[in-house]
């Protein structure tokens, strides 16, 4: 069964903002050969999730994980993916869809970011 990662993010109004996602998202992919690894947006940006999941499952994709990369559980993790992911699971019932926490919630993350607040400080 083929893979996907999806790197999902909120958006913004300013096309830069979404630079240090999309490095991220090829940092990842570099280290994933096997996986197709794609960056999608919450609102203002796109591509959208519900368009990439379709053309992912279009492309012969029938898993894929969705990481939010998003620091904290707040409402758009909290409401917002659920009833997205919902949707996609009715939208394509043979996928099989995993949702992970968020990234900012990761105790190695908050180890990193704690890392870089001291280092910056030193």
């Amino acid at each position: 069964m083929t893979r996907a990662l999806v790197l999902f993010a909120h958006g913004a109004r300013a096309a830069s903002w979404a630079a240090p996602f999309e490095r991220l998202r090829d940092l990842t992919a570099a280290r994933l050969p096997g996986c197709t690894v794609r960056l999608a947006f919450l609102e203002l940006m796109e591509p959208r999730l519900p368009e990439t999941v379709s053309q992912l499952v279009a492309d012969g994709v029938g898993d894929v994980t969705i990481v939010p990369v998003f620091l904290g559980q707040g409402g758009h993790l909290l409401r917002d993916l659920p009833l997205l992911a919902d949707g996609l699971r009715t939208a394509h019932p043979g996928l099989r869809l995993n949702v992970a926490g968020a990234v900012g919630e990761d105790p190695d993350v908050l180890d990193a970011m704690t890392n870089y607040c001291v280092r910056s400080i030193l």
